[in-house]
């Protein structure tokens, strides 16, 4: 996971899995929509998975 990818999880994290899938996509904007540091912290999580 690159600079520019944590950067992206933390200013608008729909973005940062937006090429994960349809699934991670949803979930991370709900929990963005719910508020901002578990949407944070899910994009983290998503991007950070070493099997995807």
């Amino acid at each position: 996971m690159g600079c520019f990818r944590v950067f992206l999880c933390i200013i608008f994290p729909p973005l940062a899995v937006i090429d994960k899938g349809c699934g991670s996509l949803i979930i991370v904007f709900i929990l963005t929509c719910l508020g901002w540091i578990p949407g944070v912290i899910a994009a983290l999580i998503i991007n950070n998975n070493p099997n995807n």
